[in-house]
């Protein structure tokens, strides 16, 4: 199983997502697109659910020399969320881990204020709230929006993501009140490999997105 690129992995989870909120009853979706990648994904989930499509920003904490591995992520102006299991087998701790949290922060700010430019973030309280990604891999970055957004009170918090590693997936089925992966391979090694075309997203195409909606 390989999707052709994001879009047609958006147009499945959208498929599935209606199906979910017709027989849940669920109301008022918001659907949240984790940038840059999941953007693609969301917007024909958004289309199909006749709901508002915006981003919630949230950046990746890579290991030392390995930065495509998470060690932890940041949602928003939330603390670090860290997975103590893997720092500790790194050998690593929070303390060493600050300079890089601090430049990921930076560029979380960056990337905040260039896609909202001084738009406030939408409001998920008493909402269905639905958190988009291209797929899951460690699961660090889709823990801390999740988390993020349960603070703020959604009456419902779904996570949709086309693909993701089987371990990831169930992880994270505390963190959200419906976790959708349709696709959960034994042999996943990264969310690449389940697309033919995964080219990276630039920041004028989530803008392009955005004001589509």
């Amino acid at each position: 199983m390989r999707f052709r690129d994001r879009a047609e992995a958006g147009r499945e989870l959208a498929g599935l997502l209606v199906d979910l909120c017709a027989r849940e009853a669920l109301a008022d979706p918001l659907v949240l697109a984790l940038p840059r990648g999941g953007i693609a994904v969301a917007e024909p989930v958004a289309r199909a659910l006749g709901a508002p499509l915006d981003v919630l920003v949230v950046r990746k904490i890579g290991a030392p020399h390995h930065q495509e591995f998470a060690v932890g992520a940041l949602a928003a102006d939330d603390p670090p969320l860290f997975d103590a299991g893997t720092l500790d087998m790194l050998g690593l701790t929070e303390e060493y881990m600050a300079p890089a949290v601090e430049r990921e922060r930076r560029e979380l700010r960056r990337r905040e204020e260039r896609y909202r430019a001084g738009r406030p973030p939408p409001d998920p309280a008493g909402r269905t709230v639905i958190v988009v990604d291209d797929g899951l891999a460690t699961g660090a970055t889709a823990r801390a929006a999740l988390r993020h957004v349960r603070r703020r009170g959604p009456a419902h918090l779904v996570l949709a993501v086309p693909v993701g590693a089987p371990d990831s997936v169930e992880s994270l089925t505390g963190e959200a009140d419906t976790v959708l992966c349709p696709h959960r391979p034994a042999g996943f090694a990264a969310v690449g490999q389940w697309y033919e075309d995964f080219e990276q997203l630039t920041d004028a195409q989530v803008l392009a997105a955005l004001h589509a909606h």
